[in-house]
């Protein structure tokens, strides 16, 4: 759901631009304590800082691969339920940001002109709607993984129509050609529940696995699961906690194993993604939309369309800007994380320094 340059004028792509600046300011400021760059972090931040960089590269490479949704038409992941699951709702913001600031800039994915309105779309949007759905799910859900496994499920599905539907929004007001508003926003919606279900069950199959083996690193399960029970005298009473062995709290494995996974998906497995065009790319030449897109001003780019200048075979050219792009996004996310973490930690340690003078 990339929008290009030329479909909104430019008032509205400008307060679309201001809204999502506005967002990643509060959300820097959210995902230090997320990330463990405060006195007060949540229990576990710790270990986020490192997830999140990581967390923005998967998405990357998920993004990469379009799956088949209808006749001629694909979708792919948009990332935020995902995301702000994983890693926390203020971070996964900043992971969306990254991701599609990584992908105008080097893949003339997305305008430039209208990075704000893809942030809000992409990222602010559909983050709000799948946290603050999946968080009322696991309120009155049983307290168990699966029950944050189906939270996820159900918050990524909607999601996604709901970031349809905000297009649609800012189409209405700023839209640059004269088209029913009405028929944009059903098929909008239309297509991306049937993309929703797909953003679903990525979403889904992700949290499970992370769950199934490091379930003290998925942000939106603590302090969820049920603790266990052991049946004394007839009757169940809590087992006592055990703490985990140093080695096994490290989340090196899951990192570099999340890496290897991301670096597959899109140096490999992005080569048999579907070539129909998305959702919006359907629905706006359907409907006329696309007869104002402006060419990218990173059209020149040596990987420009996710494919290596002057490397003529295909699947090799794509792998390796795949590759590129991954390895780009893990190293900008997690130095973006590291800087918003250490900058908190930082501030705290001089405020103590001096009021202790």
């Amino acid at each position: 759901m990339h929008v290009p340059d030329g479909f909104i004028n430019a008032p509205v792509s400008v307060a679309a631009g201001v809204a999502a600046a506005g967002a990643v300011a509060v959300s820097l400021r959210g995902a230090r304590r997320e990330l463990g760059g405060s006195a007060v972090a949540l229990a576990g931040a710790d270990r986020t800082a490192p997830l999140a960089g990581l967390v923005a590269a998967f998405v990357f490479a998920v993004q990469m691969l379009n799956f088949p949704v209808a006749a001629g038409t694909s979708g792919h992941l948009l990332g935020g339920a995902l995301a702000a699951i994983l890693v926390g709702p203020f971070t996964g913001v900043l992971c969306i940001a990254v991701v599609l600031l990584m992908q105008g800039i080097l893949f003339a994915d997305g305008g430039l002109t209208a990075l704000g309105v893809n942030v809000t779309v992409m990222g602010v949007v559909t983050v709000l709607v799948a946290y603050g759905l999946f968080r009322g799910l696991v309120t009155v859900l049983p307290r168990s993984r699966r029950s944050v496994t189906v939270a996820s499920f159900v918050a990524a599905l909607v999601s996604v129509p709901a970031a349809a539907a905000a297009f649609t929004l800012l189409y209405a007001v700023g839209g640059l050609t004269d088209v029913p508003i009405g028929s944009v926003l059903t098929a909008m919606v239309g297509v991306h529940v049937l993309i929703g279900v797909g953003e679903a069950a990525i979403t889904a199959l992700t949290v499970g696995a992370v769950l199934a083996v490091r379930p003290d690193l998925v942000y939106g399960a603590r302090g969820l699961a049920a603790p266990l029970k052991l049946r004394v005298g007839g009757e169940l009473v809590d087992a006592p906690a055990e703490p985990a062995p140093v080695a096994a709290r490290s989340p090196r494995k899951v990192w570099l194993t999340g890496l290897v996974t991301a670096f597959v998906l899109a140096g490999f497995v992005s080569f048999y993604a579907s070539a129909s065009p998305d959702g919006l790319e359907k629905v706006a030449a359907d409907k006329g939309i696309d007869k104002t897109v402006e060419e990218h001003a990173a059209a020149g780019s040596p990987l420009a369309d996710y494919g290596v200048e002057d490397i003529t075979n295909a699947r090799l050219s794509g792998g390796l800007a795949g590759v590129i792009g991954v390895g780009a996004t893990v190293a900008v996310g997690t130095g973006v994380f590291c800087v918003v973490r250490r900058r908190r930690a930082d501030s705290e340690q001089d405020t103590r320094v001096r009021s202790s003078v």
